[in-house]
């Protein structure tokens, strides 16, 4: 059995946006559209439900979709979600998303997500090319 380190990955951006705008961004469902998801729905408080939605680019018929539920809500201070791909048979990673105002207009996102498959590399390298690139696009939202 892989242990704690073997089953994360952990990234940190600093975003030149205050830390409302940036904590916003993770939680309002119009807001999370433009970054995140074609359709999203968002219910914003501990115990909260959520699903991304967003079409394939190399085939349109086909959807991708990702079910959770928030754990953990500080605004503006902290996030703590389960992720879900697809159907109940797949596995269930927990994301820990922390804000950290640098001065006014920057925030420090560390983003730690664990998960059983990351016990594998390559599932790692995917999680880490997959949210860096989502983080880019966030950066590009609000920068």
């Amino acid at each position: 059995m892989a242990d704690e380190a073997e089953k994360s990955i952990t990234l940190t951006r600093t975003i030149e946006a205050p830390v409302e705008e940036v904590f916003a961004a993770w939680t309002d469902p119009a807001l999370l559209e433009q970054w995140q998801a074609e359709h999203v729905e968002f219910e914003a408080f501990e115990g909260g439900i959520f699903r991304f939605e967003t079409t394939n680019e190399d085939n349109p018929s086909e959807r991708h979709i990702v079910n959770g539920r928030v754990l953990a809500i500080e605004q503006d201070h902290k996030l703590v979600e389960t992720w879900q791909f697809g159907d109940a048979e797949t596995d269930e990673s927990t994301l820990i998303i922390s804000f950290r105002p640098l001065d006014e207009e920057r925030t420090e996102i560390t983003l730690v997500e664990v998960a059983e498959s990351h016990a594998d590399a390559e599932s790692r390298i995917f999680s880490i090319d997959a949210w860096s690139a989502a983080l880019d696009e966030l950066a590009e939202l609000l920068e």
